[in-house]
């Protein structure tokens, strides 16, 4: 994780939230859901949009890969609030919490957290409440 604090939200400007299978199409909705959530956005600008739905899609892609329970779904959460945008996804396995590892240079996978850590300007995990963990990315959005 490249950040240990985390920006504390207070009013909620706009909120999104969906439960998701745990599945690759449950990941691929996720993605879906949230380019047309923040198309609908106004603070929001196409760039930041653009990244987030880049995060969203790996994001959800861990989660119904690596944080996959079987008969459990993961939960997608959008928040915009002054200068912040966070994407939080949610799944039931806080026995894993994500962590970075080098990739080798043949594998197929293994470069998400990466691709995550180059495009947030925060991002990290938390454990709760059992037997859940959130994974989440923070973007800045500019100041108007």
């Amino acid at each position: 994780m490249n950040q240990t604090d985390v920006t504390q939200l207070r009013t909620h400007f706009a909120h999104f939230q969906a439960l998701l299978s745990s599945t690759p199409r449950g990941a691929r909705l996720a993605r879906l859901l949230a380019v047309e959530w923040l198309r609908t956005r106004q603070e929001v600008p196409y760039r930041v949009a653009e990244t987030a739905a880049q995060l969203v899609a790996e994001l959800a892609a861990n989660a119904a890969t690596h944080g996959r329970v079987a008969g459990r779904s993961f939960r997608l959460a959008l928040l915009a609030d002054e200068g912040v945008l966070r994407i939080e996804v949610t799944d039931t396995r806080a026995d894993d919490l994500p962590h970075r590892r080098p990739p080798s240079l043949d594998a197929e996978s293994g470069r998400g957290l990466l691709l995550v850590e180059s495009l947030a300007d925060r991002w990290g995990a938390t454990r709760g409440p059992a037997p859940q963990k959130t994974v989440w990315a923070e973007l800045d959005l500019p100041r108007s």
